[in-house]
C-alpha cells in the first residue's frame, strides 16, 4: 500500500532505513552498496529529506552521515506508518500480546538495520508456549506477507549485549 503512495523505491528504502531504526546512521556510498542503486538517485532523495528536516546530517572525516531527525514534528507519524507497512503492528497484536510470560521482544537482523528483505527475525524473552507461537506466526505471515523467524530465550539465559548493535525493542513487560 505505501509503495502505491510513494512511487520512488529509493525514497521508500530510505524511509525504512531511517525511520524503522532511528539510531541508524548511513553515508551515501554505504547506501549505494546497501540498496544497489546509483548515488545520484540516493543523493536527490537524501537532499529532499534533509531540506524537509526529516533527516539530519553530520560530517565525520570526509563522510557525510545521515540519520532520522527524531525531533521533527511528524517523526512519530512516519515511523508508525513504516511499522504498519512492515506489519509489526499485526505481529504485536496477534502474537506478542498473548504469549503468556513474555518479558521482551526484539527485531534483529536486516529489519533492525532498516532493510526490507521479507524475513523478520525476532528474539523473544520469557516462558513462552512455542506451539501457540507457531500457530500465531503462521497467521501473521499471511497477513503481513513476510516470513517470521524467531528464537526464544528464558529470562535468565538472555543477555542484551548478545543482540549486537542492530536491534529494535518492539515489546517490553
Amino acid at each position: 500500500m505505501i509503495d502505491t503512495l510513494i512511487s520512488s523505491q529509493t525514497r521508500l528504502k530510505l524511509l525504512l532505513k531511517f525511520f524503522l531504526n532511528p539510531d541508524s546512521r548511513a553515508y551515501l556510498r554505504g547506501l549505494e552498496t546497501e540498496f544497489g542503486e546509483s548515488t545520484n538517485g540516493i543523493r536527490v532523495e537524501l537532499n529532499r529529506f534533509e531540506k524537509a528536516g526529516l533527516i539530519e546530517s553530520e560530517t565525520t572525516g570526509n563522510k557525510k552521515f545521515f540519520k532520522a531527525n527524531i525531533h521533527h514534528p511528524i517523526f512519530g507519524d512516519i515511523r508508525n506508518i513504516v511499522l504498519k507497512y512492515l506489519g509489526f503492528d499485526k505481529i504485536i497484536d496477534n502474537i506478542l500480546n498473548r504469549l503468556g510470560e513474555l518479558k521482551a521482544a526484539y527485531v534483529v537482523g536486516d529489519y533492525a538495520k532498516g532493510l526490507d528483505t521479507g524475513i523478520i527475525d525476532l528474539v523473544l524473552v520469557g516462558n513462552i508456549d512455542k506451539a501457540y507461537l507457531i500457530k500465531k506466526i503462521d497467521k501473521a505471515e499471511l497477513l503481513i506477507k513476510r516470513k517470521i523467524r524467531f528464537v526464544i530465550y528464558l529470562e535468565e539465559e538472555f543477555n542484551i549485549e548478545g543482540l549486537g548493535e542492530n536491534f529494535i525493542a518492539i515489546w517490553k513487560e
